[in-house]
């Protein structure tokens, strides 16, 4: 399976020919400069809640390109005011099979509302099941015993997406006792280095993961990595 990393919680994985992108926040990244969102093709937007860091570009990205948004039901009316009316709502437990796989919103610890400050519902992860595997997005996220569910509902997760830069959400320390909970030995780490707050020694962070058994991945913004 192959993703593509945007920058900050942003990436793409294409999966039976179909591409799905993930909370899309691109042009307002000054890391991210380079990265035309014109250019950006996806079948599927998927949005994990409705801060401003996550969902920026979605409109954009969706008019361009007709993709379909998955989230939660609040943030799919949102759009869908704006005139995106290709939208799947779902929530917290749920599941649905689509034509790259099947799509489970789990829960994450964290806030959520939109740029307007309307309310954004509670926020999510995503977990993907797919022929050509499984992975986890936690989105933003504390560390929560509800990540060891996840292993049990939906069997072996082959890579994990894990926010790492702390303050707002688990840092990489908590990250990789999330990939415990989860029995997941590689993650791609998100959410770091974007701004302030969430800055990161990304040696220490790689050093943290190997002195446990697992793989952090950091890949670069526009880099494409086999998974």
């Amino acid at each position: 399976m192959d993703l593509t990393f945007y920058g900050h919680s942003c990436f793409s994985v294409e999966i039976e020919g179909k591409k799905i992108l993930f909370d899309p926040f691109i042009s307002g990244n000054e890391f991210a400069k380079d990265i035309d969102i014109n250019k950006i093709e996806a079948d599927y937007i998927l949005i994990s809640h409705g801060h401003e860091d996550h969902i920026l570009d979605v409109e954009a990205i969706a008019k361009n390109t007709g993709a379909k948004l998955v989230s939660n039901y609040e943030i799919i009316n949102w759009f869908s005011a704006k005139g995106i009316e290709n939208g799947h709502p779902m929530n917290h437990g749920g599941k649905w099979q689509f034509d790259f796989g099947v799509v489970r919103y789990v829960n994450a610890v964290h806030t959520s509302s939109m740029p307007d400050g309307s309310y954004g519902g509670n926020p999510g992860g995503f977990v993907i099941e797919s022929k050509e595997g499984n992975f986890y997005f936690s989105g933003d996220t504390a560390l929560t015993f509800d990540m060891k569910l996840i292993p049990l509902t939906c069997g072996r997760i082959d890579f994990c997406v894990f926010p790492i830069g702390d303050n707002f959400t688990m840092g990489f320390e908590d990250a990789v006792t999330a990939a415990e909970f989860v029995n997941c030995e590689r993650v791609v780490g998100v959410h770091y280095d974007t701004f302030g707050y969430i800055e990161i020694d990304k040696e220490k962070a790689k050093h943290e993961f190997e002195r446990n058994g697992k793989d952090l991945i950091l890949p670069k913004i526009g880099e494409t990595i086999s998974l």
